[in-house]
Protein backbone atom coordinates (compact mmCIF):
# COMPACT_ATOMS: atom_id res chain seq x y z
CA UNK A 1 0.00 0.00 0.00
CA UNK A 2 1.12 3.92 -0.22
CA UNK A 3 -0.07 7.20 -0.06
CA UNK A 4 -1.66 9.17 -2.75
CA UNK A 5 -1.58 13.08 -1.61
CA UNK A 6 -4.42 14.86 -3.50
CA UNK A 7 -3.71 18.37 -2.97
CA UNK A 8 -6.31 21.56 -4.39
CA UNK A 9 -6.31 22.14 -7.70
CA UNK A 10 -6.68 25.57 -9.34
CA UNK A 11 -10.50 26.25 -9.54
CA UNK A 12 -10.13 28.88 -11.87
CA UNK A 13 -10.08 32.58 -12.32
CA UNK A 14 -7.32 33.34 -10.21
CA UNK A 15 -8.84 31.64 -7.12
CA UNK A 16 -5.68 31.23 -4.22
CA UNK A 17 -7.35 29.38 -1.83
CA UNK A 18 -11.29 27.46 -1.35
CA UNK A 19 -13.59 27.24 1.67
CA UNK A 20 -14.41 23.75 2.57
CA UNK A 21 -18.28 23.78 2.29
CA UNK A 22 -18.85 19.80 2.61
CA UNK A 23 -17.01 16.76 2.83
CA UNK A 24 -18.59 13.56 1.47
CA UNK A 25 -16.39 11.04 2.64
CA UNK A 26 -14.52 10.42 6.40
CA UNK A 27 -11.71 9.08 6.93
CA UNK A 28 -11.39 5.08 6.49
CA UNK A 29 -14.11 5.07 3.47
CA UNK A 30 -13.25 3.68 0.34
CA UNK A 31 -13.55 5.59 -2.91
CA UNK A 32 -13.70 4.99 -6.72
CA UNK A 33 -12.13 6.79 -9.12
CA UNK A 34 -14.64 9.88 -9.61
CA UNK A 35 -16.62 9.33 -6.56
CA UNK A 36 -17.65 13.13 -5.38
CA UNK A 37 -15.31 13.44 -2.22
CA UNK A 38 -16.09 17.40 -0.87
CA UNK A 39 -17.32 20.66 -2.10
CA UNK A 40 -15.57 23.70 -2.15
CA UNK A 41 -16.52 27.35 -2.07
CA UNK A 42 -14.90 29.77 -4.05
CA UNK A 43 -16.51 33.33 -4.10
CA UNK A 44 -20.34 32.28 -4.52
CA UNK A 45 -19.38 29.13 -6.37
CA UNK A 46 -19.71 25.66 -4.94
CA UNK A 47 -17.30 23.05 -6.75
CA UNK A 48 -18.01 19.65 -6.45
CA UNK A 49 -14.17 17.58 -6.38
CA UNK A 50 -13.81 14.30 -7.26
CA UNK A 51 -11.15 11.73 -6.27
CA UNK A 52 -8.65 11.13 -9.28
CA UNK A 53 -8.07 7.51 -7.55
CA UNK A 54 -9.39 4.03 -6.14
CA UNK A 55 -8.25 4.28 -2.64
CA UNK A 56 -9.01 5.00 1.55
CA UNK A 57 -8.93 8.16 2.59
CA UNK A 58 -5.99 8.56 5.26
CA UNK A 59 -6.64 12.13 6.44
CA UNK A 60 -8.92 15.09 5.22
CA UNK A 61 -7.27 18.61 5.24
CA UNK A 62 -9.79 20.25 8.06
CA UNK A 63 -12.96 21.33 9.23
CA UNK A 64 -16.34 22.66 7.53
CA UNK A 65 -15.24 26.50 6.77
CA UNK A 66 -11.53 25.54 6.33
CA UNK A 67 -9.83 27.84 4.00
CA UNK A 68 -7.55 25.39 1.93
CA UNK A 69 -4.56 27.00 -0.44
CA UNK A 70 -4.45 26.09 -3.86
CA UNK A 71 -1.70 23.66 -3.97
CA UNK A 72 -2.32 22.54 -0.27
CA UNK A 73 -2.80 18.58 0.26
CA UNK A 74 -6.36 18.33 0.36
CA UNK A 75 -6.97 14.46 1.01
CA UNK A 76 -4.61 12.03 1.68
CA UNK A 77 -5.90 8.42 -0.10
CA UNK A 78 -3.88 4.86 0.72
CA UNK A 79 -3.43 3.41 -2.66
CA UNK A 80 -2.00 0.02 -4.32
CA UNK A 81 -0.01 2.57 -6.55
CA UNK A 82 3.21 4.16 -6.82
CA UNK A 83 2.84 6.77 -3.70
CA UNK A 84 6.45 8.45 -5.18
CA UNK A 85 4.86 9.09 -8.79
CA UNK A 86 1.78 10.04 -7.71
CA UNK A 87 2.72 12.86 -5.32
CA UNK A 88 4.28 14.47 -8.14
CA UNK A 89 1.62 14.24 -10.73
CA UNK A 90 -0.50 16.67 -11.31
CA UNK A 91 -3.77 14.71 -9.76
CA UNK A 92 -6.59 14.91 -12.47
CA UNK A 93 -9.75 16.31 -11.14
CA UNK A 94 -13.81 16.50 -12.18
CA UNK A 95 -14.41 19.97 -10.91
CA UNK A 96 -17.72 21.63 -12.00
CA UNK A 97 -19.95 24.24 -10.16
CA UNK A 98 -22.00 21.88 -7.91
CA UNK A 99 -25.36 23.71 -8.69
CA UNK A 100 -24.90 23.13 -12.68
CA UNK A 101 -24.21 19.76 -12.79
CA UNK A 102 -26.82 18.28 -14.47
CA UNK A 103 -28.84 15.18 -13.16
CA UNK A 104 -28.94 11.62 -14.81
CA UNK A 105 -32.26 10.51 -15.77
CA UNK A 106 -33.56 7.82 -13.12
CA UNK A 107 -34.32 4.41 -14.53
CA UNK A 108 -37.69 4.17 -13.72
CA UNK A 109 -40.45 1.20 -14.11
CA UNK A 110 -43.66 2.03 -15.73
CA UNK A 111 -46.21 1.82 -13.50
CA UNK A 112 -43.98 3.35 -10.90
CA UNK A 113 -43.05 7.05 -13.08
CA UNK A 114 -45.55 9.01 -11.74
CA UNK A 115 -44.41 8.45 -8.10
CA UNK A 116 -41.28 8.03 -8.80
CA UNK A 117 -41.40 11.78 -11.04
CA UNK A 118 -42.77 13.39 -8.40
CA UNK A 119 -39.58 11.82 -5.87
CA UNK A 120 -37.28 13.69 -8.34
CA UNK A 121 -38.99 17.51 -8.24
CA UNK A 122 -39.14 17.03 -4.61
CA UNK A 123 -35.62 16.04 -4.53
CA UNK A 124 -34.30 18.64 -6.45
CA UNK A 125 -36.05 21.32 -3.97
CA UNK A 126 -33.97 19.89 -0.96
CA UNK A 127 -30.93 21.88 0.04
CA UNK A 128 -28.17 18.63 -0.54
CA UNK A 129 -25.02 17.92 -2.49
CA UNK A 130 -25.60 16.58 -6.57
CA UNK A 131 -23.70 13.33 -5.50
CA UNK A 132 -26.46 13.15 -3.20
CA UNK A 133 -29.39 14.06 -5.24
CA UNK A 134 -27.25 11.11 -7.27
CA UNK A 135 -27.13 8.65 -4.52
CA UNK A 136 -30.80 9.61 -4.11
CA UNK A 137 -32.30 8.39 -7.48
CA UNK A 138 -30.02 5.15 -7.44
CA UNK A 139 -31.75 4.41 -4.54
CA UNK A 140 -35.17 5.32 -5.10
CA UNK A 141 -35.35 7.69 -1.47
CA UNK A 142 -37.72 10.73 -1.53
CA UNK A 143 -34.80 13.33 0.14
CA UNK A 144 -37.96 15.23 1.50
CA UNK A 145 -38.34 12.52 4.12
CA UNK A 146 -34.58 12.66 5.08
CA UNK A 147 -33.62 15.00 8.35
CA UNK A 148 -31.15 17.33 7.76
CA UNK A 149 -28.15 18.37 10.43
CA UNK A 150 -26.39 20.62 8.02
CA UNK A 151 -26.73 24.51 8.09
CA UNK A 152 -30.73 25.74 7.54
CA UNK A 153 -31.63 22.31 7.17
CA UNK A 154 -28.96 21.07 4.42
CA UNK A 155 -29.14 16.67 3.72
CA UNK A 156 -25.57 15.84 4.28
CA UNK A 157 -23.80 11.99 3.51
CA UNK A 158 -24.55 11.14 7.10
CA UNK A 159 -28.45 12.33 7.47
CA UNK A 160 -28.86 10.01 4.39
CA UNK A 161 -27.14 7.13 5.51
CA UNK A 162 -28.87 7.18 8.49
CA UNK A 163 -31.88 7.44 7.15
CA UNK A 164 -31.04 4.01 4.87
CA UNK A 165 -30.32 2.36 8.05
CA UNK A 166 -33.79 4.16 9.64
CA UNK A 167 -32.00 5.97 12.06
CA UNK A 168 -32.37 10.22 12.45
CA UNK A 169 -28.53 11.87 12.15
CA UNK A 170 -30.23 15.03 14.03
CA UNK A 171 -31.91 12.78 16.63
CA UNK A 172 -28.60 13.28 19.12
CA UNK A 173 -28.45 16.67 18.23
CA UNK A 174 -32.22 17.85 19.55
CA UNK A 175 -32.54 18.36 23.13
CA UNK A 176 -35.07 15.88 24.95
CA UNK A 177 -38.37 17.33 25.78
CA UNK A 178 -37.77 18.36 29.30
CA UNK A 179 -40.02 16.73 32.08
CA UNK A 180 -42.84 18.52 33.07
CA UNK A 181 -42.21 20.86 36.51
CA UNK A 182 -44.52 21.00 39.26
CA UNK A 183 -46.49 24.04 37.89
CA UNK A 184 -47.50 21.36 34.86
CA UNK A 185 -45.50 23.69 31.95
CA UNK A 186 -42.82 21.96 30.08
CA UNK A 187 -39.91 23.68 29.30
CA UNK A 188 -36.90 24.11 26.65
CA UNK A 189 -33.45 23.21 27.23
CA UNK A 190 -30.07 23.69 25.74
CA UNK A 191 -28.45 25.52 22.90
CA UNK A 192 -27.95 24.93 18.91
CA UNK A 193 -24.43 26.24 17.84
CA UNK A 194 -24.63 27.03 13.67
CA UNK A 195 -21.29 27.34 12.80
CA UNK A 196 -20.84 30.95 10.36
CA UNK A 197 -19.54 29.32 6.77
CA UNK A 198 -19.71 29.29 3.23
CA UNK A 199 -22.04 32.55 1.84
CA UNK A 200 -22.95 33.18 5.17
CA UNK A 201 -19.14 34.33 6.50
CA UNK A 202 -18.88 35.91 3.19
CA UNK A 203 -21.88 38.28 3.96
CA UNK A 204 -20.72 38.60 7.46
CA UNK A 205 -17.00 39.89 6.38
CA UNK A 206 -18.06 42.04 3.45
CA UNK A 207 -20.96 43.71 5.78
CA UNK A 208 -18.59 44.21 8.82
CA UNK A 209 -15.42 45.54 6.08
CA UNK A 210 -18.64 47.83 4.85
CA UNK A 211 -19.61 48.95 8.65
CA UNK A 212 -16.38 49.73 9.70
CA UNK A 213 -15.10 51.62 6.62
CA UNK A 214 -17.20 53.66 5.17
CA UNK A 215 -19.09 56.52 6.74
CA UNK A 216 -22.72 56.28 5.47
CA UNK A 217 -25.15 59.18 5.07
CA UNK A 218 -28.85 57.90 4.38
CA UNK A 219 -31.41 59.99 2.89
CA UNK A 220 -34.98 59.08 2.87
CA UNK A 221 -37.54 60.62 0.06
CA UNK A 222 -41.24 59.35 -0.35
CA UNK A 223 -42.39 58.98 -4.25
CA UNK A 224 -45.75 59.12 -5.45
CA UNK A 225 -46.29 55.97 -7.80
CA UNK A 226 -49.62 56.47 -8.57
CA UNK A 227 -49.19 57.07 -11.86
CA UNK A 228 -46.47 54.43 -12.50
CA UNK A 229 -49.04 51.78 -11.06
CA UNK A 230 -51.80 52.79 -13.52
CA UNK A 231 -49.00 52.50 -16.61
CA UNK A 232 -47.44 49.50 -15.09
CA UNK A 233 -50.84 47.61 -14.52
CA UNK A 234 -51.89 48.92 -18.26
CA UNK A 235 -49.22 48.01 -19.64
CA UNK A 236 -49.24 44.20 -18.06
CA UNK A 237 -53.10 44.04 -19.64
CA UNK A 238 -52.24 45.04 -23.14
CA UNK A 239 -49.21 42.60 -23.20
CA UNK A 240 -49.48 39.12 -24.96
CA UNK A 241 -49.30 36.00 -23.30
CA UNK A 242 -45.32 35.40 -24.47
CA UNK A 243 -44.39 39.00 -22.80
CA UNK A 244 -42.25 39.57 -19.85
CA UNK A 245 -44.73 40.66 -17.02
CA UNK A 246 -43.72 44.08 -15.50
CA UNK A 247 -42.56 44.63 -11.66
CA UNK A 248 -42.29 48.48 -10.24
CA UNK A 249 -38.24 47.13 -10.13
CA UNK A 250 -38.65 46.84 -14.25
CA UNK A 251 -39.58 50.99 -13.49
CA UNK A 252 -36.98 51.75 -11.22
CA UNK A 253 -33.97 49.92 -13.17
CA UNK A 254 -34.62 51.91 -16.02
CA UNK A 255 -35.31 55.16 -13.70
CA UNK A 256 -32.05 54.57 -11.94
CA UNK A 257 -30.48 54.62 -15.04
CA UNK A 258 -31.76 57.87 -16.65
CA UNK A 259 -31.10 59.69 -13.44
CA UNK A 260 -26.91 58.34 -13.23
CA UNK A 261 -26.48 59.71 -16.62
CA UNK A 262 -27.42 63.18 -15.11
CA UNK A 263 -25.82 62.09 -11.56
CA UNK A 264 -22.92 60.27 -12.43
CA UNK A 265 -20.92 60.44 -8.72
CA UNK A 266 -22.95 57.63 -7.64
CA UNK A 267 -22.12 54.82 -10.79
CA UNK A 268 -18.81 54.61 -9.01
CA UNK A 269 -16.33 52.60 -7.41
CA UNK A 270 -13.64 53.42 -4.66
CA UNK A 271 -10.54 51.64 -5.24
CA UNK A 272 -8.70 52.18 -1.62
CA UNK A 273 -5.62 50.51 -2.25
CA UNK A 274 -5.21 53.35 -5.58
CA UNK A 275 -6.94 55.85 -3.57
CA UNK A 276 -8.82 56.78 -6.84
CA UNK A 277 -12.78 57.08 -7.29
CA UNK A 278 -13.45 54.67 -10.60
CA UNK A 279 -16.65 56.18 -12.24
CA UNK A 280 -18.49 54.26 -14.78
CA UNK A 281 -19.94 55.10 -18.44
CA UNK A 282 -21.72 51.91 -18.41
CA UNK A 283 -24.24 50.98 -15.93
CA UNK A 284 -24.63 47.45 -14.40
CA UNK A 285 -26.94 47.39 -11.65
CA UNK A 286 -26.72 44.75 -8.61
CA UNK A 287 -30.16 43.36 -7.91
CA UNK A 288 -30.03 42.22 -4.24
CA UNK A 289 -31.78 38.80 -3.96
CA UNK A 290 -32.34 37.09 -1.56
CA UNK A 291 -31.91 32.94 -1.52
CA UNK A 292 -31.81 30.15 0.63
CA UNK A 293 -28.25 30.38 0.59
CA UNK A 294 -28.00 34.56 2.18
CA UNK A 295 -27.87 37.41 0.64
CA UNK A 296 -26.51 37.37 -3.12
CA UNK A 297 -26.21 40.39 -5.86
CA UNK A 298 -26.77 39.36 -9.60
CA UNK A 299 -26.13 42.18 -12.09
CA UNK A 300 -28.07 43.60 -14.79
CA UNK A 301 -24.93 44.51 -16.98
CA UNK A 302 -25.83 47.74 -19.55
CA UNK A 303 -28.79 49.13 -17.80
CA UNK A 304 -28.51 51.92 -19.93
CA UNK A 305 -29.16 50.57 -22.93
CA UNK A 306 -31.73 47.87 -21.80
CA UNK A 307 -35.65 48.93 -22.83
CA UNK A 308 -38.35 48.28 -20.59
CA UNK A 309 -39.39 44.67 -21.60
CA UNK A 310 -35.91 43.65 -21.52
CA UNK A 311 -34.80 44.96 -17.96
CA UNK A 312 -37.55 43.10 -16.44
CA UNK A 313 -36.75 39.95 -18.17
CA UNK A 314 -32.62 40.79 -17.20
CA UNK A 315 -34.18 41.57 -13.68
CA UNK A 316 -36.24 38.19 -13.86
CA UNK A 317 -33.38 35.93 -15.24
CA UNK A 318 -30.59 37.16 -13.13
CA UNK A 319 -32.37 37.14 -9.93
CA UNK A 320 -34.22 33.16 -10.30
CA UNK A 321 -30.12 32.41 -11.69
CA UNK A 322 -29.20 33.37 -7.85
CA UNK A 323 -31.78 31.41 -6.30
CA UNK A 324 -31.19 28.64 -7.62
CA UNK A 325 -27.84 28.46 -7.61
CA UNK A 326 -27.13 28.57 -11.46
CA UNK A 327 -26.13 32.11 -11.90
CA UNK A 328 -22.03 32.50 -13.36
CA UNK A 329 -19.32 33.98 -11.13
CA UNK A 330 -18.98 36.89 -13.76
CA UNK A 331 -23.05 37.01 -13.43
CA UNK A 332 -22.38 37.51 -9.50
CA UNK A 333 -19.87 40.35 -9.72
CA UNK A 334 -19.33 43.88 -11.00
CA UNK A 335 -22.33 45.46 -10.48
CA UNK A 336 -21.30 49.58 -9.99
CA UNK A 337 -24.80 50.69 -8.20
CA UNK A 338 -27.13 47.77 -6.50
CA UNK A 339 -31.08 47.90 -5.60
CA UNK A 340 -32.24 46.67 -2.55
CA UNK A 341 -36.14 45.54 -1.91
CA UNK A 342 -37.49 43.78 0.91
CA UNK A 343 -40.83 43.47 -1.28
CA UNK A 344 -43.97 43.08 0.77
CA UNK A 345 -42.04 43.21 3.92
CA UNK A 346 -39.91 46.75 3.28
CA UNK A 347 -40.92 48.45 6.14
CA UNK A 348 -41.35 52.45 5.93
CA UNK A 349 -37.70 53.19 6.76
CA UNK A 350 -34.28 51.10 5.91
CA UNK A 351 -30.66 52.01 6.10
CA UNK A 352 -29.22 49.72 3.39
CA UNK A 353 -25.53 49.16 3.82
CA UNK A 354 -23.37 49.86 0.58
CA UNK A 355 -22.09 46.25 -1.59
CA UNK A 356 -18.14 47.75 -1.37
CA UNK A 357 -16.59 48.93 -3.65
CA UNK A 358 -19.60 51.19 -4.94
CA UNK A 359 -20.12 54.34 -3.11
CA UNK A 360 -24.42 54.09 -3.19
CA UNK A 361 -27.29 51.64 -3.12
CA UNK A 362 -31.13 52.41 -3.73
CA UNK A 363 -33.02 50.92 -1.21
CA UNK A 364 -37.15 50.33 -2.16
CA UNK A 365 -39.81 50.33 0.61
CA UNK A 366 -43.01 48.70 0.00
CA UNK A 367 -46.00 50.67 -1.68
CA UNK A 368 -49.06 51.77 0.68
CA UNK A 369 -52.22 53.45 -0.20
CA UNK A 370 -51.80 56.79 1.79
CA UNK A 371 -54.05 60.11 2.13
CA UNK A 372 -52.25 62.30 0.66
CA UNK A 373 -53.40 66.26 0.62
CA UNK A 374 -53.23 67.15 -3.24
CA UNK A 375 -55.18 70.95 -4.10
CA UNK A 376 -56.60 71.21 -0.54
CA UNK A 377 -58.39 67.82 -0.83
CA UNK A 378 -57.35 64.66 0.57
CA UNK A 379 -56.59 62.13 -1.63
CA UNK A 380 -55.72 58.52 -1.86
CA UNK A 381 -52.97 57.93 -3.44
CA UNK A 382 -49.94 54.96 -4.18
CA UNK A 383 -46.68 55.97 -2.16
CA UNK A 384 -43.73 54.26 -1.53
CA UNK A 385 -40.76 55.49 0.00
CA UNK A 386 -36.52 55.13 -1.22
CA UNK A 387 -34.16 54.78 1.73
CA UNK A 388 -30.64 54.86 0.65
CA UNK A 389 -27.62 55.42 1.76
CA UNK A 390 -24.32 57.00 -0.03
CA UNK A 391 -20.53 56.70 1.04
CA UNK A 392 -20.07 60.25 2.45
CA UNK A 393 -16.24 60.75 1.62
CA UNK A 394 -17.14 61.02 -2.33
CA UNK A 395 -21.11 61.72 -1.79
CA UNK A 396 -21.64 65.15 -0.53
CA UNK A 397 -25.48 64.86 1.26
CA UNK A 398 -26.38 67.79 -1.67
CA UNK A 399 -25.14 65.14 -4.34
CA UNK A 400 -26.77 62.63 -2.98
CA UNK A 401 -30.26 64.18 -2.56
CA UNK A 402 -30.26 65.61 -5.88
CA UNK A 403 -29.70 61.87 -7.50
CA UNK A 404 -32.51 60.93 -5.47
CA UNK A 405 -34.72 63.60 -5.96
CA UNK A 406 -34.22 63.14 -10.03
CA UNK A 407 -34.96 59.56 -9.11
CA UNK A 408 -38.20 60.43 -8.12
CA UNK A 409 -38.80 63.11 -10.90
CA UNK A 410 -38.87 59.97 -13.12
CA UNK A 411 -40.53 58.00 -10.98
CA UNK A 412 -43.90 60.35 -10.31
CA UNK A 413 -43.55 61.02 -14.53
CA UNK A 414 -42.96 57.53 -15.73
CA UNK A 415 -43.93 59.28 -19.50
CA UNK A 416 -40.36 60.55 -18.73
CA UNK A 417 -38.11 57.77 -18.63
CA UNK A 418 -38.87 56.63 -21.79
CA UNK A 419 -37.76 60.37 -23.48
CA UNK A 420 -34.58 60.51 -25.08
CA UNK A 421 -32.43 63.45 -26.57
Amino acid sequence: MSEYIFKLPDLGEGTVESEIAEWMVKVGDVVKEEDPICSMLTDKAAIELSSPVTGTVKSLAGELGDIVAVGAPLIVFETAGDAAVQKDQAAPVKAEPAATQAAAPATLTVAAAPEAQQSLARNEKVRTSPSIRRMAREAAVDLSQVSGSGPRGRVLKQDFEAFQSGESATQNLAAAAAPASSDGLRRAAGTTEIKVIGLRRKIAERMELANREIPQISYVEEVDITALESLRTFLNNKAGAKDEKLTPLAFIGMALARALAEFPKCNAHYNSERNVIIRHNPIHIGIATQTPDGLKVPVVRHAEARNLQDMAAEIRRVSNAARDNTAKREELSGSTITITSLGRMGGIVTTPIINLPEVAIIGINKAVDRPMVENGQVVVRKMMNLSSSFDHRFVDGYDAAETIQCLKNYLEQPATIFITG
